[in-house]
């Protein structure tokens, strides 16, 4: 079983670690899906590396037992979105890497206009403002189950979205309310002393 203290590594490094073709792609997967580290991608190439070569095993196996594997992996993938319930082995061994990244909660989040930009929503999640299923998830990388992709919503009160340029106009205007509070007031004051004065 192991020391439950020490937790076992959920990815596995590429062979080449600075290959520059591989680092290009891993740079635009990032931006696109606001990943934090390149360990989020290798977390998911692991992942789906680990279920090719459960399905490469399964060839090897007897129809029987091979058939009873084949319906429990494509089943497993099918409940977080991966496949469909009819899918074959080969539709397994074909899955690509942003399919399990459209999967994880920071991208539903997004893609249910729930925030702006994939950074917004990883914000939103880690700052406990999204639920799934009426619980706070905190986890950007939670793959989200079919079922309950629909439950994804907002933690209680729901955020108000502002665009860029909305954020610059709204700051604008702050600034133009305080120039004017600010006039206002020295014009209050300068009435002031002009009364003090004809008073004295």
């Amino acid at each position: 079983m192991g020391d439950p203290k020490k937790r076992r590594k959920t990815f596995e490094k590429p062979r080449k670690v600075w290959d520059l073709e591989r680092l290009g792609k891993d740079r635009k997967l990032k931006a696109t899906y606001g990943l934090k580290n390149m360990r989020e991608i290798w977390k998911a190439e692991t992942f789906l590396r680990q279920k090719r070569q459960n399905a490469r095993k399964m060839l090897a196996l007897s129809i029987e037992e091979r058939a009873k594997r084949e319906k429990e992996l494509i089943n497993s993938l099918a409940r977080i979105g991966l496949l469909k319930t009819n899918a074959t082995i080969d539709d397994i061994l074909g899955l690509k890497i942003e399919s399990l990244l459209e999967r994880r909660l920071q991208t539903i989040v997004m893609r249910k206009n729930l925030s702006l930009t994939a950074k917004q929503a990883r914000q939103f999640i880690t700052h406990g403002k999204i639920s799934v299923n009426g619980k706070k998830a905190s986890t950007p990388g939670y793959i989200i189950p079919k079922d309950l992709e629909s439950t994804v919503a907002y933690y209680k009160e729901p955020m108000k979205l502002l665009t860029p340029e909305q954020e610059k106009k709204g700051k604008k205007d702050l600034k133009k309310d305080f120039e004017e509070s600010a006039a206002t007031e020295e014009a209050i004051e300068k009435v002031i002393e002009e009364k003090a004065e004809g008073e004295k």
